[in-house]
């Protein structure tokens, strides 16, 4: 019963603060309670720690809730514990105290569970991309381990030199490795980029061996003193996780070569390769006999590597020179020379473009005279008569030679699958390039030269899923952009080309942008847009992209002006018209008697 005059709410708050007053001194009392505010307090402090560190920790969502989880597990289990230590005056609770006590587990519980976590918190912060949206990329592939028998990876061999400069000629010694088991028909070889994918990490071999699906891996150390060096290399089968074989060679730097094939010859014979009569000489093909030279060649194989624009192929080419000055002989440098060259041929205006094809053409015809069995020089060969002098009949015998001299060459499988879909041979082109990917799985190349050859057979869906395994090993790249908006675009989603191509976030090269611009403008009815987009284009590449602009005026609907446009990249001999017989963007005027006539005229094989 209140006292008179006293208002309901204040008799309410009076009982409260009776309650309190009543409970509290004998509930600290109680170590039960003391466990469990301190454990509450700890709880807490420890969680929210944890989400202002998650972003340098990176933790993953499963773990972050995971913590909570047992955080929020031990709340009921404190007290039991203190009371199972011991603390009898349990039985002395009364029904306020444990009121208490329940609170403060549904308060801490609940403070723990709504803090905010790491991971969502940055879910919340981090604003997607509209690329994103566009073109989710997923996380490679992981290829089933199932290793055929005679495959093998070569892992960089470790630099004990101690000088970070003499790296290149550890990494040469391994590619040459590579490179001479290739040769061997009976052994399937993982490429360089993708045996050289671990190298810096701290990778187990079995790991390695499951992401690259190889039953045995070659690895081992170089050391080089002075005129002397120490190759250590071991063998080892990767089902079984044993050593199959290991040997140490000191030997002077001009045994270097001999090293190699001894070496190479010792790999084959524990995998069981039959070397029938002198097949132990492919391991030599295309080399040299002077060690200097190989030294040289090493170097610029690593620039090569690296080379980036016109600076990085001249260097390239300053150090390939180099080797070919100290044996003219040298057809693997020649292959490297005719490639750099090629690749400045096509950063160039057309009159320089033309005499360094020249030169491309005169390297790569070198090293078939000198090495005729060697794989890669046919396929370099292939390459400048296709894309050089848009030869088809010529390139066509050379990639015809070179997939058979090189078969375990993810090189040469690449350049096939897309070669033959130009030509419109898909089933063969779509081998080739699965067979690429399963040499080379952990090159961004080999899922790009897939994705272009389901893109020329119009599988557009499977030419995206290709792209976004390319983009997950190899992202921000400007070609694979450019490679996503010809998809986008030529399936009919004008409107996701445009956001990729306007977005300034997207990497695109300049005019690639201006390009891709003047195109979806006009399927959207943005005509006027389209036009100054074509102007612009013009501005920065001149005559030498007529064959980009015949695609835009046949898009248009312009069919005259597409056509002029082609008969000046035929004059020019725009690298382009090799992609004639298959390229979307013309289909508007492929009926044309002058394109038809065209199409003769570049006398595509049959």
């Amino acid at each position: 019963m209140r006292a008179p005059g006293a208002s309901p709410a204040a008799a309410t708050a009076h009982a409260q603060v009776s309650w309190w007053g009543s409970a509290w001194p004998r509930v600290k009392e109680h170590k039960i309670v003391q466990w469990t505010v301190a454990y509450v307090a700890f709880a807490f402090v420890a969680l929210h720690g944890a989400t202002l560190f998650s972003d340098a920790l990176e933790w993953p969502h499963a773990i972050v809730r995971l913590v909570t989880f047992l955080l929020i597990l031990g709340l009921p289990i404190v007290p039991i514990l203190a009371w199972y230590h011991g603390v009898r005056a349990l039985k002395r609770v009364s029904g306020s105290e444990l009121m208490i006590i329940a609170l403060l587990l549904v308060i801490g519980g609940s403070l723990l569970w709504l803090l905010p976590h790491p991971t969502a918190e940055r879910a919340r912060t981090e604003t997607p991309s509209p690329l994103a949206a566009i073109n989710p990329k997923p996380e490679p592939t992981e290829i089933a381990f199932n290793p055929p028998p005679h495959s093998i990876a070569v892992l960089p061999f470790v630099n004990m030199s101690g000088d970070p400069k003499e790296d290149y000629f550890s990494d040469g010694i391994s590619e040459e490795l590579l490179n001479a088991l290739s040769r061997l028909n009976d052994l399937q070889v993982v490429a360089r980029t993708s045996s050289f994918s671990f190298k810096g990490q701290n990778v187990d071999v079995a790991t390695i061996a499951h992401k690259l699906n190889v039953g045995a891996i070659l690895e081992g150390s170089v050391r080089r003193a002075g005129s002397t060096v120490r190759i250590t290399a071991q063998l080892i089968n990767t089902v079984t996780g044993f050593h199959l074989w290991s040997e140490t060679y000191d030997r002077p730097f001009t045994d270097i070569l001999k090293v190699q094939t001894e070496v190479a010859t010792a790999v084959a014979q524990q995998l069981e390769i039959k070397l029938a009569g002198d097949e132990s000489t492919k391991f030599e093909v295309g080399g040299t006999k002077n060690p200097e030279a190989y030294d040289a060649y090493l170097r610029a194989q690593r620039l090569a590597q690296e080379a980036v624009g016109e600076p990085g192929n001249r260097a390239v080419l300053a150090a390939v020179d180099q080797a070919i000055a100290l044996d003219p002989n040298y057809a693997a440098a020649h292959v490297i020379r005719a490639t750099m060259l090629s690749n400045l041929a096509f950063s160039r205006n057309t009159d320089i473009a033309r005499g360094l094809c020249e030169q491309a053409l005169a390297s790569a015809e070198q090293a078939v005279a000198l090495a005729p069995d060697f794989g890669d020089a046919h396929a370099v060969l292939a390459r400048v008569r296709d894309q050089c002098f848009l030869d088809k009949f010529s390139a066509a015998a050379e990639m015809d030679r070179a997939l058979a001299l090189a078969p375990g060459s993810a090189y040469v499988q690449r350049d096939v699958a897309v070669f033959a879909s130009l030509l419109g041979h898909f089933e063969p082109a779509l081998i080739a390039a699965q067979r690429a990917i399963s040499l080379d799985p952990q090159n961004f190349l080999s899922y790009r030269f897939e994705a272009v050859t389901y893109f020329n057979a119009r599988r557009y869906s499977e030419a995206l899923a290709a792209l976004q395994h390319a983009q997950a090993l190899h992202p921000g790249s400007p070609d694979l952009n450019h490679m996503l908006f010809s998809i986008l675009f030529d399936s009919g989603q004008a409107e996701k080309a445009r956001q990729l191509c306007e977005a300034p976030s997207t990497p695109l090269n300049e005019d690639y942008r201006h390009f891709c611009l003047a195109l979806v403008y006009h399927a959207l009815g943005r005509q006027g847009d389209a036009e100054h987009e074509l102007e612009q284009f013009k501005m920065l590449d001149g005559d030498g992209s007529a064959y980009f602009y015949s695609d835009i005026y046949a898009q248009w609907g312009d069919a005259p002006a597409a056509l002029q446009w082609l008969s000046k990249a035929e004059r020019l001999r725009v690298s382009g018209l090799s992609e004639l017989k298959v390229e979307p963007l013309l289909d508007p005027i492929r009926n044309e008697p002058q394109f038809k006539a065209l199409l003769a005229r570049m006398k595509f094989p049959p």
